[in-house]
């Protein structure tokens, strides 16, 4: 069982590396949550993969440092009805 989380945060890893995507797409894609996600890529890669770890990390912190700007485009989206 112990392999099957681990494959799955190096899938995860993957999937965000190669998408530069969110968490929460990432979530989505695979059909577990986003503290699953985050558990296994903060956690879990970091022990089994440090270079991979390396590289979700730089996109993590990019996306964090851009989520103001992205939470104010989707209210400007909402309230405009498109």
């Amino acid at each position: 069982m112990r392999t099957n989380i681990e494959e799955r945060a190096v899938s995860l890893a993957r999937y965000i590396v190669d998408n530069r995507a969110t968490v929460r797409a990432a979530a989505r894609h695979f059909g577990v949550s986003k503290s699953t996600v985050h558990k296994d890529l903060s956690d879990r890669l970091q022990r089994i993969n440090e270079p991979l770890y390396a590289q979700v990390k730089e996109i993590l912190d990019f996306n964090k440092s851009e989520r103001h700007i992205r939470g104010g485009l989707a209210t400007r989206r909402k309230y405009k009805g498109a």
